[in-house]
Order: structure tokens, then sequence, then C-alpha cells
């Protein structure tokens, strides 16, 4: 996790020696710093694929691919965005699967005041272990439900406290356009949904987007760990956070492994 948050979003996906990064919120020069925490070179990356045209998704997305020759995968709402205006954009819809390297990445439609927003289950060809990512969603949607049976790690917006949010600083509009059904998704709904999604193989729930306003990674957490408590989950949750690196999120072994949280210099 390179960073989740209103201020932008970036997810590096490694399977073998191919790699991805889920969305490109982050000017060049940032996203460059993060890569260079975990030794990542940023030529190394095959693509970006971008779930919605936010800018905290999608703002570095194409001054990235011309610097470092990445290929940029978006719905054809999404690469009607301002920031890929010039840029080469293969269209994906969803429902589609797109082999790339190591990986298949598959898509589904994501509920979100966005353009054709879609999120992501990445699986490795090699060992079959697979990943779902999906913030940025006012709730979760039956398509949603059926693309993360079977997970060894979630990625899940737990994007806001309802009472953090009704006593915030937000107008009363955009509170109203945060909690609506294409808005973010709650912690409650979050820990409500990863409780019945859990299965025995599930390594990583990590917890995207969290709101800086109206919402806390220990009041996140706390909710999370609440709701697994007494499902076969047996592995690792974890809070992104905004301007803090952290991984690996190895998938496989017996055992799953804690997270590192890397200091930006």
């Amino acid at each position: 996790m390179l960073g989740s948050g209103s201020s932008g979003n970036a997810i590096l996906i490694e399977c073998d020696d191919s790699r991805i990064l889920i969305d490109c919120g982050f000017g060049t020069r940032t996203l460059a710093g993060r890569l260079e925490t975990i030794d990542v070179a940023p030529e190394s990356i095959d693509a970006c694929f971008v779930t919605h045209e936010h800018t905290d998704h999608v703002k570095g997305a194409g001054a990235a691919a011309k610097k470092w020759g990445w290929a940029v995968y978006a719905t054809r709402g999404t690469a009607k965005a301002r920031d890929l205006a010039e840029t080469r954009v293969h269209e994906i819809g969803a429902g589609e699967t797109i082999e790339l390297g190591r990986m298949t990445i598959t898509t589904t439609a994501t509920p979100h005041d966005a353009n054709e927003s879609v999120g992501f289950v990445v699986e490795s060809r090699a060992t079959g272990a697979r990943t779902g990512l999906f913030y940025d969603i006012g709730h979760v949607s039956r398509a949603i439900a059926d693309a993360c049976q079977g997970l060894d790690m979630l990625v899940l917006e737990s994007n806001h406290d309802d009472d953090m949010l009704r006593n915030g600083p937000y107008p009363k509009w955009l509170q109203m356009r945060i909690a609506c059904p294409t808005g973010h998704l709650s912690n409650a709904d979050s820990s409500a949904f990863a409780r019945d999604a859990v299965t025995p193989g599930l390594q990583h729930l990590v917890l995207a987007h969290l709101s800086e306003n109206c919402n806390t990674p220990e009041v996140a957490l706390a909710n999370m760990r609440g709701a697994v408590r007494r499902t076969a989950f047996t592995g690792t949750i974890t809070a992104a956070k905004q301007d803090v690196v952290v991984g690996p999120f190895a998938l496989g072994g017996r055992k799953a492994e804690a997270p590192i949280q890397y200091s930006l210099l």
C-alpha cells in the first residue's frame, strides 16, 4: 500500500516478475519516492489499472505512463478524465478479464458517484492466490460480494465512523454524499461485509481510504476486529495510511506475517 486516502491512492501488486499499480493518485515525484522506500524501480511496473476518474485515484497516471512507459487500463468513462486526456488508454469494461504478465485481472462494477467505476480481483497464475481491491464504494453490491468469494487477501474501504461523520466538520450536503449508496463505505458496513466474506483461506484484511476527519485507524481496526472475532479469520488486519507505505502483504505459507510500515523521508 503506497498510500490510501482522499489525498491520493496507489497500490502495488506483484506476481513473480510482473508488477502493476492499482490507481495512481500521486504525482510522479511523490510516487517515485514511495517506490524507492521498497526498492522498486518505477520502470519495472508494467501497467496502471485505474478504478475511476476522481483526482485522488488518477492524478499521476498519465504523467507516469509517459515517463516510465506504463500501459494504462481504465473504463471508457474513466478514460475521459482530464488527467488522461493525452494518454493512450486500453479501455476495459465491467466483468472483463485481462491477462497481463503473470497475473489475471478481473473487473467488477462498483457503486460510486463516478463515471463507470470498477474494482479489481487480481489472481496469480502461478499460485492461484487472489486479492480483491474494492474501495470508493457506497455499498457492497451483489457483484462485489460474488467477486470476493475465495480470496486470500481483501483490500476493502473503511472510510468513516457514522457518529464521527454526523458530528464532524463537513456540511450536511457532503455528509449525505459520503453516506449515500454511491458514496463511501462506513466502518460498520465494511465490518459487516468482511465478517460474512471471511473464509479460512483469507490471510490479510487491509482497510483502505480512511477519512482523516471522520475516522481513525484505531476506530476502524476496533470495528473490524470485533466483527471477525468469532469467524474463521486468523490473518492480519491492517489500516492503510495516507502518508505511510505499508507492506508487503505476502500470500502463501501457513501463517500470515504482519506487514512493515515504512517511514517516508
